[in-house]
C-alpha cells in the first residue's frame, strides 16, 4: 500500500471479490447468497464489539474484514461505522455519496475553492476573449424565407452555432480535466481525514493529466463514432424515409452511448488513484460497474439534475442582468435580430459561469470519486485499506 489512501492496485484486491481461500466481507462464507448477505458472518449477540471497544475478558477479536461494516448486534441498531473522514467506511447509500461530496467542499474549502475558482476564472477569460475577438459574426436568418432558402439559412445557422460553441467547449473540457484531476486527489485524502494543499494536489495530479486527457479523447471519439454510425445512413438517403431512419439511428446511438458512458464512468478515478493506463482504467471501470449499472446510472442522473438546477438558479438571473445591462444586445434580442453582445454582457455572464463552475465542479468530481470508493468497498473490501491508511486502531496489520 502506498501513501495515497489505500488505492491498492487491482492485483492486491481483485474485483472478483476475494483472493484464494480468503472470504471477503462482502460475500457470505458459503457463497450461496448475494454479496449483501455478509451479515451471516456475524457472531452471536453479545460476543462481539467494534474494534477498540473490548467486550470484557476473553472477548474474541473482530473477525478479519469486519471493521467499519454495519453489524446487527442482537435486536439493537447497528453500531456506527468508522468515519475518519467525510464518509463512513462501509458501503454507501446515495445520500451518503452526495453528502460526502458536499462535506469535502466544506472541510477543504480553501483547497477546493482555490482549484475551482482559479481554473474557472482562467477558462472564462479565455472564452470571453475568443468570443469577442476571434469568432465570426452570427449568421443572419430571414424569418420570411421559405423553401430552399429557409433550409440554406437553417444550415448556415447550425454551422455558425457549432463554430461559435466549439472554442468554449474545448476550453471547458480542458478546465474540467484540470479540476477533476486535482479534486480527485483532494477527495481521496478527505476520505481518510487528511488535508491537502493546492500545491500538493497539483503535484500528485500533474503526472496523470495527459493520460486523463487521452482517456477523455478516447471516450469522445467513441461517442462521435457511434453517433455517426447511427445517423449518417439516414442523412445520406436524404428523403423523408432518410429523416425517419436518422431519427431512429440517433435514438439507438444515444442509448448505446449512455450505456457505455455509465460503464466507463469510473475510469477517471481509477486512472488517477490506481495510476493505471487508459485501457486498464476502462477495464477496471467496467468491472466495478458490472452488476450495478442501474444504480450507477441513477446516481449519475440525480447528480446531473442537481447540477442542472444549480446552473439554472444562477444562470437565469445573471443572463437577464447581462442582457439588460447591454443596451445594444437587448434591442437585437427583442427584435429577433442577430445578437452582438458587448463587454457588459460577456463580463456579467462570465461571472455567472465562474460561480456555476465553482459549485458544480466539486460536486460532480466528488460523486464520481466516491462512487468509485463505494464500489471498491463493496467488491474489494477497500474499507480495510482505508482504515489502515487512516491509522485506525486494530487495522495496522493485514489479516
Amino acid at each position: 500500500m502506498n501513501d495515497t489512501p489505500g488505492w491498492a492496485s487491482p492485483g492486491s484486491a481483485p474485483s472478483d471479490g476475494q483472493e484464494a481461500g480468503v472470504p471477503r466481507p462482502s460475500e457470505p462464507i458459503d457463497g450461496s447468497g448475494p454479496a449483501e448477505k455478509w451479515s451471516s458472518m456475524q457472531p452471536p449477540a453479545g460476543q462481539w464489539s467494534p474494534p477498540g471497544t473490548g467486550n470484557g475478558p476473553g472477548a474474541p477479536p473482530p473477525a478479519p474484514g469486519w471493521g467499519g461494516r454495519p453489524q446487527t448486534v442482537g435486536w439493537g441498531q447497528p453500531p456506527a461505522a468508522a468515519k475518519p473522514g467525510v464518509i463512513p467506511l462501509r458501503p454507501l447509500g446515495v445520500g451518503e455519496i452526495l453528502d460526502g461530496a458536499v462535506s469535502t467542499m466544506r472541510a477543504h474549502w480553501r483547497t477546493v475553492l482555490g482549484i475551482t475558482l482559479t481554473v474557472s476564472v482562467i477558462a472564462q477569460v479565455a472564452i470571453i476573449l475568443v468570443q469577442r475577438y476571434l469568432l465570426p459574426e452570427p449568421a443572419s436568418v430571414d424569418p420570411n424565407a421559405t423553401g430552399t432558402e429557409a433550409l440554406r439559412q437553417a444550415a448556415d445557422s447550425m454551422q455558425s452555432s457549432l463554430i461559435y460553441s466549439a472554442p468554449s467547449t474545448l476550453v471547458t473540457l480542458i478546465a474540467t480535466l484540470f479540476t477533476t484531476s486535482m479534486l480527485t486527489v483532494v477527495i481521496s485524502r478527505s476520505v481518510v481525514g487528511r488535508s491537502v494543499t493546492l500545491s500538493e494536489a497539483w503535484a500528485e495530479a500533474r503526472p496523470r493529466v495527459l493520460q486523463l486527457l487521452g482517456l477523455t479523447l478516447v471516450l469522445t471519439l467513441m461517442t462521435a463514432a457511434i453517433m455517426a454510425v447511427g445517423v449518417l445512413p439516414g442523412v445520406l438517403i436524404g428523403s423523408v424515409a432518410g429523416v425517419a431512419l436518422a431519427l431512429l439511428g440517433f435514438l439507438a446511438a444515444t442509448a448505446v452511448i449512455v450505456w457505455l458512458m455509465v460503464r466507463f464512468c469510473l475510469a477517471s478515478p481509477a486512472l488517477m488513484l490506481e495510476r493505471q493506463s487508459i485501457t486498464v482504467s476502462m477495464r477496471r471501470s467496467a468491472k466495478l460497474v458490472r452488476g450495478a449499472w442501474w444504480r450507477t446510472f441513477g446516481i449519475l442522473l440525480l447528480t446531473w439534475l442537481l447540477t442542472l438546477i444549480v446552473t439554472l438558479i444562477i444562470a437565469i438571473p445573471f443572463g437577464l442582468i447581462a442582457i439588460i445591462m447591454d443596451g445594444h444586445g437587448m434591442g437585437a434580442f427583442l427584435t429577433g435580430q442577430p445578437t452582438d453582445f458587448g463587454w457588459p454582457f460577456l463580463i456579467i455572464s462570465g461571472i455567472g459561469e465562474v460561480i456555476i463552475s465553482t459549485i458544480t465542479y466539486p460536486l460532480s468530481a466528488g460523486v464520481m470519486a466516491l462512487l468509485y470508493v463505494d464500489q471498491r468497498i463493496r467488491r474489494e473490501a477497500l474499507d480495510l485499506e482505508l482504515a489502515r491508511a487512516a491509522g485506525l486502531p486494530g487495522y495496522d496489520t493485514r489479516s
